[in-house]
């Protein structure tokens, strides 16, 4: 998504915090091992017994990080801490989670070896994601910026004809100034950034590009926008016949052209090097086949009409979503993007992933639920101030994932690996070698 200059210069002094560029931007070069050596991995990754899940799970506490909520022993949640949430309440689905890492990320705001929650029940995807993490730290860590931010509503004016339409257009446009003051009394964290118009013949669009704090902010966008509509429809010269809070034009829970072109959510870019020797010990695969076959899916991603062009990035997104309680259904929006393999000049495979519309947040919806809270602060994202920061995660987590499934496509052991770890039994009939 291109950016106008004074977005641009608003991004670059949020990231640079007032210091010299070549001072604040060291955050994101690799930290070696060798000279910053990492946490110990996640052990017993196949061990289904009650001992290797022990065993984990003082992992995480010697870590100082405390679950409770998420072992099972923790109190009821009440029914009545769950207003807001769901409707029709009977019960909980108990949905088992894992834990990757250590990831190291070397971000603006996530900086530091990050052992990730991952909520799914689908087999063999957080081993993949494990490798990934592994690689990834093991070559220095992600590199991690977030960019630009809002959360969009696209309400929709109807009217009998084009100059009734184009009448209310000239008389709302010198007015969009003055409605930060209305957004202002619908929510204190709510902030009205941009307004983009579209004209369709008598019926008026209008883009409102909210921020809206740490939360994710569906809902609060939706209120403002409301608040907006109602005050322009009492006061304008000209009515519309009707109205809508939403045209459909904002990709909402849609996957659409509008993250390449204008801001909804955290845009965040991750890379990372990976040098060649880690390639073959680790992935078991070569950097150029890496680098060929993701050029083989490019073609294929266009051919396919794909909206960017990624591996599983849905697979990362949705299974952090569940665990750390957020909107799931903003998956189908958050994973569009694009992923980027390419050979340095020495042989290593550089890779990075970008994600422009990554709806996340780490206030309300339901991060304040007992298990979300626990995943949230196993990677220090609780709380107030701490959105980009867990945005950074997300996409580091993503990256992991990119590369662990090209590896495994490019060295012909994807359908080997789901075979023989992805359903019950572990094992292929003709599996009895290995």
């Amino acid at each position: 998504m291109a950016v106008p200059r004074r977005v641009a210069e608003a991004i670059l002094d949020r990231i640079l915090r007032g210091e010299p560029a070549e001072t604040r931007l060291t955050c994101l070069k690799p930290r070696s091992p060798e000279a910053e050596p990492l946490p110990p991995g996640v052990p017993a990754g196949r061990d289904y017994t009650l001992e290797g899940l022990e065993e984990r799970r003082a992992l995480l506490r010697e870590r100082g990080i405390v679950i409770e909520q998420l072992t099972g022993k923790g109190p009821e949640i009440e029914p009545e801490d769950l207003e807001g949430n769901i409707e029709n309440l009977v019960g909980f689905a108990r949905i088992p989670v894992g834990v990757i890492g250590p990831l190291r990320i070397n971000g603006t705001e996530a900086h530091g070896d990050f052992y990730v929650p991952m909520a799914t029940t689908e087999g063999v995807l957080v081993a993949s994601y494990h490798r990934g993490a592994t690689v990834i730290s093991r070559a220095g860590g992600a590199a991690v910026v977030c960019t630009t931010e809002s959360v969009t509503r696209a309400p929709c004016f109807e009217f009998e004809n084009m100059y009734e339409s184009v009448r209310f257009l000239s008389w709302a446009a010198p007015r969009y100034d003055s409605l930060q003051e209305i957004v202002a009394q619908t929510s204190s964290h709510c902030k009205l950034r941009d307004v983009r118009t579209v004209l369709l013949g008598k019926e008026v669009f209008l883009c409102f590009e909210y921020t809206t704090g740490d939360a994710t902010g569906q809902n609060m966008v939706t209120i403002a926008t409301g608040a907006i509509c109602r005050r322009l429809v009492a006061e304008s010269p000209v009515k519309p016949r009707r109205w809508y809070v939403e045209g459909n034009l904002s990709g909402d829970k849609k996957a659409t052209m509008l993250s390449f072109l204008y801001a909804r959510g955290k845009k965040v870019v991750a890379e990372a090097t990976i040098p060649a020797d880690l390639v073959r010990d680790v992935l078991h695969a070569e950097p150029a086949d890496m680098a060929r076959y993701w050029t083989t899916s490019v073609l294929g991603g266009v051919q396919s009409g794909s909206i960017g062009v990624q591996g599983h990035v849905a697979n990362a997104l949705a299974a952090i979503f569940i665990a750390c309680g957020q909107d799931a259904a903003c998956v189908s929006e958050a994973s569009v993007g694009v992923t980027h393999m390419d050979l340095t000049d020495d042989g290593a495979l550089y890779v990075s992933a970008t994600l422009p519309n990554l709806i996340v947040g780490t206030v309300g919806g339901g991060t304040h639920l007992p298990t979300a809270r626990e995943c949230l602060r196993m990677i220090d994202c609780e709380g107030t101030g701490k959105a980009r920061k867990f945005s950074e995660i997300c996409c580091a987590t993503a990256l992991a994932g990119e590369i662990s499934i090209v590896a495994a496509m490019a060295g012909g052991r994807f359908d080997h690996a789901h075979a023989r770890y992805g359903r019950k039994g572990g094992r292929t009939p003709h599996d009895s070698s290995d």
